[in-house]
């Protein structure tokens, strides 16, 4: 019943006209739209409102959310979601703007002994429950489309990768057909990154398989030509699961 309910919800939000202010807002932002087809343009418009009408949003330090912050943010978030069936990120309850990078208590082990210390961040994945973002890096991410750093596409992949309840770079799948394809690409990748001196793919990558799954989704969407010819059975496992083919498109 509570399905139904929601389905029915979400139906009359997404038919509700897609605010012409909302449009400009995404055409500035969020350059990747630029490149989507009509359908998926108007599939992303949808999601964006019913995202919008789904999660909360909570400035820190006095920022303010206008519906600039609000589409901005919504729109990178659900280029993840375009041609699958999604339900919303639906663990996610709210996303928390700071107005520009911030600074998080980070602990770490290392040669046994646990080191803490503070740490500069533009975003993370507070388990699926929040996404905290610093507004300046969304910013930078959504209008440059070409540079391979996209933090919402990356926290974002952070959430889809936790909806099975485990951050371990394996976002759940869309058949059981598909995990062991899945497992041997991306564990060998992630191999191959971890030992290199250099690679196209960013060294942060390296740090633990839920970070590579998220750094590789960003050069998916941002970098596809190169991720394609350099990397072309993990971008097939990308295109796969993402249900897109961003190389196309360039």
């Amino acid at each position: 019943m509570f399905r139904w309910v929601r389905d029915i919800r979400r139906k009359k939000v997404a038919e509700q006209p897609f605010p012409e202010a909302w449009r400009k807002i995404l055409e500035k932002n969020v350059t990747l739209c630029r490149s989507l087809t009509p359908e998926e343009r108007a599939e992303l418009e949808a999601d964006v409102q019913i995202f919008l009408s789904e999660k909360s949003f909570e400035g820190a330090g006095g920022f303010e959310i206008t519906d600039e912050v609000r589409v901005t943010i919504a729109g990178q978030a659900c280029i993840l979601l375009l041609n699958r069936d999604t339900d919303y990120y639906p663990g996610l309850e709210s996303i928390v703007v700071y107005p520009s990078a911030y600074v998080a208590r980070t602990k770490r082990m290392e040669g046994g002994v646990v080191l803490e210390g503070d740490e500069a961040r533009l975003g993370e994945s507070w388990g699926q429950g929040t996404v905290a973002l610093a507004w300046n890096g969304v910013l930078t991410g959504g209008r440059n489309a070409a540079d391979g750093h996209n933090v919402v596409l990356h926290e974002f992949a952070h959430q889809l990768d936790q909806e099975d309840g485990d951050a371990d770079g394996a976002p759940i799948l869309a058949s059981r057909s598909m995990y062991a394809p899945w497992s041997a690409v991306l564990s060998e990748e992630f191999a191959d990154l971890v030992s290199s001196k250099y690679s196209d793919i960013d060294r942060y990558g390296a740090t633990n398989p839920a970070e590579f799954f998220a750094v590789v989704t960003e050069a998916f969407f941002e970098k596809p030509t190169q991720l394609k010819r350099k990397h072309p059975e993990l971008y097939a496992q990308l295109a796969e699961y993402y249900q897109q083919d961003p190389a196309s498109r360039m």
